[in-house]
Order: structure tokens, then C-alpha cells, then sequence
């Protein structure tokens, strides 16, 4: 499977953003899916994950009641809903697919990842 996040840019503290993830390659809808994100001087943390049919999501705390992750397997695309961002916010964001079908928020299992896209908000 190949990747390709895109959707990244420059917004202002309370604004949205939609990131998408674009997979090639066959059995993508057997794969499990995750928004990653690194910060400056961090190291890369889970973001999102979803289940192979959709129907199972997994949120970082930081992130729960803002962010929303989805998936459309026809044209398989992952996409990351961003509200209310916040300059914390601020990483490359990168999407990754996983054996695991149920998703999973544990890194060392994602097989596959994207090249990220840059989240930059404001204050």
C-alpha cells in the first residue's frame, strides 16, 4: 500500500482543516488506518485510528471532541477532520495503514505510512 497525505497549510487558533489520505495498491480495505502527527523536537504520537469498514474509531485524548477520522474504501481516501485547532496542534501529519483491521493505536504495528503533510496554526 502507498500513501499520500495532503490537505496541510497554514491556519489561525479555532479554524478547520480537512487532511486526506490517499492509498494505492491492492487489500486497502483490509487494512486498518491512523493519523499520526510529530511536533518540532517530538516524537510522533497517535492522532486517529479507524477500523477497516469504519464502523471502530480511536481518538487521542488531546484530540477527542475536535478531530474526526473517516474513511470512503470506493475511492480509498482517509480523511481527518480538524476543528477548533490550536497552535498545539501544530505537527507533520502523517497517515499510515495497519494489519491490525480493528485500527490501533500503537505506532510499532502501522506497516505503511505516508510522507505527512504540514499542520501549522497560528495563535
Amino acid at each position: 500500500v502507498q500513501l499520500q497525505a495532503s490537505g496541510g497549510g497554514l491556519v489561525q487558533n479555532g479554524d478547520s482543516l480537512r487532511l486526506s489520505c490517499a492509498a494505492s495498491g491492492p487489500m486497502f480495505v483490509t487494512y486498518g488506518m491512523g493519523w499520526f502527527r510529530q511536533a518540532p523536537g517530538k516524537e510522533r504520537a497517535f492522532v486517529a485510528g479507524i477500523s477497516w469498514i469504519g464502523d471502530k474509531s480511536l481518538y487521542a485524548d488531546s484530540v477527542k471532541g475536535r478531530f474526526t477520522i473517516s474513511r470512503d474504501n470506493v475511492n480509498q481516501t482517509v480523511y481527518l477532520q480538524m476543528n477548533s485547532l490550536k497552535p498545539d496542534d501544530t505537527a507533520v501529519y502523517h497517515c499510515a495503514a495497519t494489519k491490525a483491521h480493528d485500527g490501533t493505536t500503537r505506532i510499532d504495528l502501522y506497516n505503511y505510512w505516508g510522507q505527512g503533510t504540514l499542520v501549522t496554526v497560528s495563535s
